[in-house]
């Protein structure tokens, strides 16, 4: 062999080192980061490496108490941070928060006697874990679970785990506290030891607030006793460090004025976009959909293309909202800070533990205008606790009393609807100077997005995605009355009103900052992400379908029924597609009623629609009746293994058709109606049955 010179050996190494490069690409280098959680960790001073050992992290952060969460919305996570904060101030113990999907749990039968797992769990969806619970969930309730020290289900590897639980949940969905109840059932087989009851919140019944109230007071008896804590004085401890940064602007490039992580800061925002980082989209078209002047409906569409962002027919799109600007001048003013709303503040955690929700410097005006829920219900635990931070004596007792009776709260501030800035407002009209920021930060919960089905199918439009949104709007008689405004619904007709020639939109006296941080989002943009679905079509076009869908529950089934339009104008078989429709008159909220027809000249007779209008006539006509008239055609195309969906209001309409369809089959079959209601369940089991609904 020839001998090699140094240009050759330079050579032949760079190939070598390019080579090993390509194939280790997305292994050891070249990871897709979370632009988002890394502005978190940067606020925080975390280092780099994170540990996904729990029980490593308590032991360096000298913790003997984790609160985790699986939560969809914000609340759970919420709720898992006053249990921590509570369990820190009032019996000592030391407290960390920790996102389920932060960890991994192999090694929780080696959790140290001494120590205390809380598990905070919303059931999401049908009976289905939170997105960030999904890994946590599929481990625990896993047929061949195994931990770190070998011990299999049988052995009761989680001996030495003392844990606590709590659920969210809405009683008006088939699977009501599916989640903490499965779980809490996997821990006690696996050998773990519950301290009190399982606490279950109901928002169904509007009593998740109360229900949690209720439920906390047994469980720290029962844990103090458990584990010898002694309750002290509770006193505010703060968190988060909030410090005014007097050397910096909000013009300072490195200060966030509304930008959700380092990425859009500096003006390179790329994906992949997600919960965590938004994508800044084009509004292409929007438009009222409703024919009268006292309610809104919006039709819109969103141009992805070039985003990555892929969806579904039958996915979700979440819009993040902006706060009203109203609403950020009443909260900057109630607390003396309208004056110095453009300030440049650093939030810092004050635990190694502790996660800022938002990334900083900021400036006050951007912290409570895009990630703070200022306009969301307010708690009696959070009214008792500004109480000490009062302008005077008389609004401390008008707190304090708030905060204790149950009943008066509910009156004053439930009943109402309420918001925080509006409770100060009411209670005392002076500044509410004395209260500490820090404290706003932790107990109101982070600007969450809104989820909406989507309503066009990805089949005929690729990159762009519809959405269907009724403008929000709750009216409270009474001597003071308040009149409640969507948060999101608004901002997105502000933008509407703005796409078609309105130079400062003010939906229902309402103004939002539609530009963006730094002009961002000029050119009518709205920040975006897709959430995949299992609601979807069966795979099979010939497969019949029924939907129900009143208001704006029709969005999905709008792309339901254009997808299979098109599939038949391609030549496609396409099987019998029904749809029960109804809105209060067809003459104010017929949504999309010229689309329909010219779907019907698509799909010809295997399209069916079915219309309920509620106020045309004295009677009122709701699309169960309608499924009930239509029973031998219901049952016929169920016993052909129709798929039948149900999108809208789950406290009222979802319900009502879920016992109608089970008195239909019942009576078409000749069994008894607790037949009927076992059929419709094993539908259900089986994905025949699929809701989208909300209440």
């Amino acid at each position: 062999m020839a001998q090699l010179d140094t240009l050759d050996l330079i050579v032949l190494i760079a190939l070598l080192v390019g080579t090993a490069a390509y194939f280790t690409k997305g292994t050891y280098w070249g990871i897709p980061k979370d632009p988002y959680a890394a502005s978190f960790a940067n606020a925080n001073g975390a280092k780099a490496g994170k540990t996904r050992n729990i029980l490593e992290k308590m032991e360096e952060s000298g913790k003997n108490a984790v609160v985790f969460y699986g939560s969809q919305t914000g609340t759970a996570e919420d709720y898992a941070s006053r249990i921590a904060k509570e369990g820190s101030s009032r019996f000592g113990l030391k407290t960390m928060v920790a996102d389920l999907e932060d960890y991994d749990y192999e090694n929780l039968d080696a959790f140290p006697q001494d120590k205390l797992a809380v598990f905070v769990l919303a059931t999401y969806g049908e009976g289905e874990p939170t997105d960030n619970a999904v890994d946590f969930y599929e481990f625990i309730m896993g047929d061949d679970i195994s931990f770190s020290g070998g011990g299999a289900a049988e052995d009761r590897p989680l001996a030495n785990l003392k844990y606590i639980a709590f659920g969210l949940g809405n009683n008006t969905y088939e699977h009501y506290q599916a989640l903490v109840r499965r779980v809490d059932a996997a821990l006690t087989k696996l050998g773990a030891e519950r301290i009190s009851a399982a606490g279950e919140g109901d928002d169904g019944a509007g009593t998740m607030e109360e229900d949690f109230l209720a439920w906390k007071e047994p469980m720290w008896t029962e844990l103090a006793a458990k584990m010898n804590l002694e309750e002290r004085e509770a006193v505010y401890e703060p968190t988060f460090g909030v410090t005014e940064r007097e050397d910096l602007s909000a013009d300072t490039n490195d200060v966030y004025v509304g930008e959700p992580n380092k990425n859009h800061l500096e003006g390179k925002s790329r994906g992949p976009y997600n919960s965590h980082n938004p994508y800044i989209a084009p509004i292409v078209e929007s438009r009222e959909v409703f024919t009268v002047k006292d309610r809104n409906c919006l039709h819109m569409e969103i141009d992805v293309s070039g985003s990555n962002l892929t969806y579904q027919t039958g996915d979700h799109i979440a819009v993040w909202p902006t706060n009203a600007g109203k609403e950020v001048d009443r909260f900057l003013n109630i607390l003396g800070l309208a004056d110095r709303r453009h300030m440049v503040i650093s939030v810092k955690g004050l635990d190694s533990t502790a996660r800022v929700p938002f990334p900083t410097p900021t400036t006050y005006d951007a912290a409570i205008r895009y990630h703070m829920e200022i306009c969301g219900p307010v708690s009696r635990q959070f009214v008792s606790a500004l109480a000490a931070f009062a302008p005077d004596a008389a609004s401390k007792d008008e707190m304090a009393r708030l905060g204790e009776d149950k009943d008066y709260f509910k009156e004053k501030v439930s009943n109402q609807y309420l918001n925080i800035a509006q409770v100060l407002e009411r209670v005392s009209e002076a500044k509410w100077a004395n209260i500490p920021f820090s404290i706003m930060i932790e107990s109101i919960q982070k600007l969450q997005p809104r989820y909406y089905s989507i309503s066009s199918s990805s089949l005929v439009q690729k990159s762009k995605i519809s959405i269907t949104a009724v403008v929000e709007e709750i009216r409270v008689p009474g001597s003071k009355p308040n009149v409640v405004k969507g948060v999101t619904t608004n901002y997105l007709l502000a933008l509407k009103q703005k796409q078609h020639g309105d130079v400062d939109p003010d939906p229902h006296g309402l103004t939002y900052a539609i530009t963006g941080p730094r002009n961002k989002y000029d050119g009518c943009h709205v920040p975006v992400h897709v959430r995949h679905s299992n609601f979807k079509l069966p795979s099979d076009p010939s497969k019949p379908i029924i939907m129900v869908g009143p208001g704006s529950g029709v969005a999905p089934f709008r792309g339901f029924v254009q997808e299979r339009a098109a599939q038949a104008e391609a030549g496609e078989k396409v099987g019998k597609t029904i749809l029960f429709y109804g809105c209060r008159k067809p003459s104010e909220d017929f949504l999309y009623r010229d689309e329909w027809e010219m779907y019907k000249k698509a799909l010809g007779e295997s399209f069916e629609l079915f219309t309920a209008f509620s106020r045309e006539t004295d009677t009122k006509v709701y699309v169960q009746q309608r499924l009930s008239e239509q029973a031998a055609l219901v049952d016929e195309l169920l016993q052909k293994k129709a798929n039948f969906y149900v999108c809208g209001d789950a406290s009222n309409m979802a319900r009502e058709v879920s016992i109608v369809l089970g008195q239909i089959i019942a009576s078409r079959r000749g069994v008894s109606p607790e037949k009927g209601e076992e059929i419709v369940k094993s539908m259900r089991s089986s994905n025949q049955y699929q809701e989208d609904v909300w209440s």
